[in-house]
């Protein structure tokens, strides 16, 4: 905690160019406030958080432009209103009754 977190010149070296570590950029269409609409990819987990009284379904959304770390959980109710696309096949629904 009281180690700086710095480090000395000879520890760099060179940057030898690779064309792999180019990243490619989409452009994004910004609007006058300065903000942007987030578009869903696809669905990568499903969940249920338990509540006392009731049970909520959640989806797991990547969102463009974003890494999967960066992965969202959000109300599938809501996610199947609006991006209806991104259930077409509905694995999940699947998934969830064979295991219930």
């Amino acid at each position: 905690s009281h180690v700086h977190n710095v480090f000395h010149v000879s520890l760099l070296r060179k940057y030898m160019a690779n064309p792999s570590h180019v990243l490619r950029v989409e452009p994004i269409q910004v609007h006058e406030d300065l903000s942007y609409n987030e578009q869903p990819v696809e669905i990568l987990d499903y969940q249920e958080q338990v509540l006392q009284i009731k049970t909520i379904p959640l989806v797991k959304v990547l969102w463009k432009n974003h890494n999967v770390e960066e992965a969202t959980w959000e109300l599938e109710d809501i996610m199947r209103q609006e991006y209806p696309h991104l259930f077409k096949y509905d694995v999940w629904k699947i998934l969830r009754t064979k295991f219930l």
